[in-house]
């Protein structure tokens, strides 16, 4: 088995335009601490290069004493929409920003003091390392064959899982069932032409995972000691460096398709071997095992077998008959409650107006507006919530079975499309889709079988106007979209459960609230959202990360039932790969 040949490109580096080398970041020497300043205003159309002399003010201590300065987080708070403030363009806008300030370790002053009891100042977070910093020796001991690492997936939690593993003297592979980027991209290209699913190359399977063909949102709830040194990696292969600092940071898909080569390029140089058009077809386990830990020596591959030390699984949250392989083999599966809904589609300027009030030179500053939009549950419906926005975007047939149908949504960097799409979903469990590990999995496709029918089973998507679906009628026309296999009038009311359905309505009326026209004729739910979160998954033990009853099987990402996103993927993929490589094999 060999992986595709490939010219590996050089990492890239940090642009010096990015905002963080501007406000003057300068190297620490002795011993320091982080402080992180929390909530300076600044306006939309003023210089970052400002902020650093701003916080060295609010702390009151000379710029000269300051070791280090990075912003941490910049948001935009439209909370005071309706009442102008400041003189900058649009100043009822601003961001809101957080800093880290390095210190002097044994640097006091009152207000610091003050701050700190105030909550405006805390210590920053602790950041980590991608780099190994100690690798047991059952790894890399001296004279001792390189232990053999297999990494099922290439998306972001098998990259970052094989990025640590090779780094600490591992030998991997990477297996992808799908094509690499350039093939890839011809074949979504071919399915869009016949309207012939691939079941192996489409928007979900492939280089880089389902993620190529999202907008490349890098949001995370969390302070990770491992995220600013992920980002920093993204940004070192070519992702804008604002993505360090920006609340909604996000890489675009066409700027994904840059970055992906030299990602890979930058894996090759250190060793990684990449199998394309290879799916993961069985385990073979050792036959001097016993029952309580299983062990693998082995997996079988659609090119042979291919001997390994440990294995992880990255297969991404569509990976279907991987799960079922999987669990026939014995590797435990547990239902989990995920989200279902529709796909809404705005025109881009009615956000724009709902967002920022009309006032076209903060579009200008701003770009296309975005949204964040939760309805809690009530006596006529659940919690709704919009989720994966796509602001001058468009929607997707997240297709990788036959005769089923699932939307998502994608944008480029420039989001520049006369369009805005969200996802519109509400949390479903066991008391929707029954019992077993799997019943998540057949509620989807039952959803997705009603969605190709509707269409006309052809990929087009059914489509239901927002004020139809409120009223419980059929549409009669549908207004353009962005849809690429177009749609027809459809009856989303009764193809989605009924669950679902009350909690949209109630979602949609609460929306109008927050945008203005949101609820109304401009408004267009496309096709069915399955797919938003895993409906399983692979239980493992808390402290060492392993496949529940297998001593070398290491369960991650999205497709494990352990994260959400390409964030939170990569995460997840770092810590289990780090923490192997302390506690050993």
């Amino acid at each position: 088995m060999s992986a595709v040949p490939s010219q590996p490109s050089q990492p890239s580096k940090p642009s010096k335009g990015s905002a963080n080398s501007k406000a003057g970041v300068a190297p620490a020497s002795g011993p320091t601490r982080t402080y992180r300043l929390l909530g300076l205003s600044l306006e939309l159309d003023e210089p970052e290069a400002g902020l650093r002399a701003r916080a060295c003010g609010k702390l009151g201590i000379a710029p000269e004493e300051l070791r280090g300065f990075r912003l941490a987080r910049k948001s935009l708070d439209a909370r005071r929409r309706g009442r102008r403030s400041g003189t900058g363009s649009g100043g009822h806008l601003r961001f809101v920003v957080h800093a880290d300030l390095v210190l002097p370790s044994d640097f006091k002053s009152a207000r610091l003091a003050r701050l700190l009891r105030q909550g405006k100042v805390r210590e920053a977070p602790a950041v980590g390392s991608l780099e190994p910093t100690r690798v047991h020796n059952s790894i890399a001991a001296p004279g001792k064959r390189a232990a053999r690492a297999v990494v099922v997936g290439s998306g972001p939690a098998g990259i970052f899982a094989a990025l640590v593993l090779v780094r600490g003297g591992f030998e991997v592979t990477v297996l992808e069932r799908g094509a690499p980027l350039r093939e890839r991209a011809a074949r979504l290209a071919r399915f869009h032409k016949t309207r012939v699913a691939d079941t192996e190359s489409n928007v979900l399977f492939g280089e880089g995972g389902a993620g190529t063909y999202s907008d490349g949102k890098l949001y995370t709830r969390v302070d990770d000691p491992l995220e600013v040194p992920i980002l920093e990696e993204l940004v070192r292969w070519g992702a804008p460096p604002e993505i360090l600092y920006d609340s909604r940071a996000h890489i675009g898909t066409d700027r994904l398709h840059k970055l992906l080569p030299r990602l890979r390029g930058d894996l090759q140089e250190r060793g990684v071997k990449f199998c394309f058009n290879t799916r993961l077809e069985g385990l073979c386990l050792d036959g001097a095992a016993d029952n309580r830990q299983r062990s693998l020596r082995a997996v079988r591959t659609s090119a042979g077998e291919l001997p390994l030390d440990v294995l992880f699984l990255a297969p991404g949250s569509s990976a279907r008959d991987t799960w079922e392989m999987l669990h026939a083999a014995g590797v435990s599966f547990e239902a989990r409650p995920f989200q279902l809904g529709s796909r809404v589609e705005h025109p881009q300027e009615l956000v724009n107006r709902g967002r920022y009030g009309g006032d076209g030179t903060v579009c200008e500053l701003l770009g296309a507006a975005s949204y964040n939009l939760v309805s809690r549950p009530g006596a006529d419906g659940g919690a709704c919530h919009s989720f994966c926005m796509c602001p001058g975007g468009r929607i997707v047939a997240s297709v990788n079975e036959p005769g089923r149908l699932c939307t998502n949504g994608m944008s480029n960097s420039r989001h520049s499309s006369p369009y805005a799409n969200a996802a519109l979903v509400v949390t479903v469990g066991p008391e929707t889709f029954g019992p077993g590990p799997f019943a998540g999995v057949a509620l989807q496709r039952e959803l997705e079988e009603a969605a190709f029918a509707a269409g006309g089973g052809d990929y087009t998507a059914p489509a239901q106007g927002v004020a139809d679906f409120l009223a419980g009628r059929a549409s009669r026309s549908c207004r353009p979209t962005s849809y690429g296999f177009g749609v027809r009038p459809g009856r989303i009311d009764e193809l989605l459960p009924e669950q679902a359905r009350r909690a949209l309505a109630r979602g949609l009326v609460r929306f109008e609230n927050s945008i203005p026209g949101f609820g109304g004729a401009e408004g267009l739910l496309v096709g069915l959202e399955t797919r938003s979160a895993c409906p399983v998954m692979m239980p493992r033990d808390r402290l060492s990360g392993r496949a529940v009853g297998f001593a070398n099987i290491y369960p991650v990402g999205e497709g494990a039932g352990f994260a959400g996103g390409i964030m939170s993927s990569a995460l997840d993929g770092a810590r289990i790969a780090s923490g192997l490589l302390v506690a050993g094999l």
